[in-house]
């Protein structure tokens, strides 16, 4: 996680535990940074990393994180519940201690991270909330920040709304907490890189269900005419298209997160008749952020056939179905 570059620096000092100090009675208590549906409308992708040195594990031990992240990445699944608009929200009451807005939404592997000019944390707010601790709401949307350095905000206040600016690939707000200048993870109070498993969450702990640890899951899926590319897929650059009855070829795609190695991904497209166009069952390898799925079939000779067309992506971790979706495709 990056700071904004208000000259907020962390420390070099690692807290190894915040539990049950002075310190810790002085946290806010934390409510949910956004104001929308969690888990079915907004969720948690990706974690602080808590694993010191190269790799990355979440507070569950799980692979939900990257190397050296320190926030919270709590996303929607399109660009199109980017742009109707997710508001971004003060976790706690404070003061604004910095904004930035301006910055395009835009996924920076189009653009490269050097033109971000150090602009990682892209248009945010960072809230002071007194006795050393902060927050900071990254990569809003561009004109959407709602509140000026000095500002009084509560709880609940709206900030800004979620979006793609600075270093990230998909719409989101990167919510980081700090004291002192130290990162924290606020699932178990503890500093980022100290370790996995159970702490002192700075959670409110009505929110347990919201924030119920989903370790993967579907994010969309569709038809195209031809196979689909996982960057342009995670960009929305598929959402408009619809293919006809005079397509070079019938793909069906299903896009997931969180996928691990040893899990089992199906995909299958089933005509108008009834009778199964294509099927295929894959093992995935290794442990994947993003995975697109796909199959299909060229045009038939006679052209495509006139009906519903339904594709389904399914995927077990050991016996649990982890991803279940599906859609239809009318031709006329």
């Amino acid at each position: 996680m990056r700071t904004l570059g208000w000259g907020v620096a962390l420390a070099a000092l690692a807290l190894a535990w915040v539990g049950g100090t002075a310190a810790q009675a002085e946290a806010p208590r934390l409510s949910l940074p956004v104001d929308c549906d969690m888990p079915k409308v907004c969720f948690i992708q990706q974690y602080v990393d808590t694993q010191a040195g190269e790799g990355a594990q979440d507070y569950r031990c799980g692979p939900l994180s990257y190397n050296d992240h320190g926030g919270t990445d709590i996303r929607v699944r399109t660009m199109a519940e980017m742009e109707a608009g997710v508001t971004v929200i003060a976790a706690a009451p404070g003061v604004v201690k910095g904004m930035r807005d301006g910055m395009d939404d835009v996924n920076v592997a189009k653009i490269g991270q050097a033109a971000l000019g150090g602009r990682d944390a892209g248009n945010g707010v960072v809230i002071d909330h007194g006795n050393g601790w902060e927050t900071q709401y990254s990569h809003l949307k561009r004109g959407s920040v709602k509140v000026r350095r000095g500002q009084r905000v509560d709880r609940g206040t709206p900030l800004g709304e979620i979006g793609l600016s600075g270093n990230t690939e998909f719409p989101h707000v990167d919510f980081a907490v700090r004291h002192n200048g130290v990162t924290l993870d606020p699932f178990t109070g503890r500093a980022e890189a100290t370790g996995c498993g159970d702490g002192n969450s700075l959670w409110d702990p009505a929110l347990e269900t919201a924030l119920a640890y989903v370790a993967g899951g579907g994010l969309f899926d569709g038809f195209l005419d031809r196979p689909p590319k996982l960057a342009d897929a995670v960009d929305g650059a598929y959402r408009n298209e619809r293919p006809d009855r005079t397509a070079p070829a019938l793909v069906y795609y299903g896009l997931a997160w969180g996928l691990r190695g040893g899990d089992r991904d199906e995909i299958e497209v089933i005509g108008p008749d009834g009778k199964t166009l294509v099927h295929r069952e894959s093992e995935i390898e290794r442990d994947k952020a993003r995975w697109i799925s796909f199959a299909g079939r060229r045009q038939p000779a006679d052209g495509w056939p006139a009906g519903t067309y339904r594709g389904r992506y399914r995927v077990w971790r050991d016996d649990d179905l982890i991803v279940d979706m599906s859609r239809e495709l009318t031709l006329d």
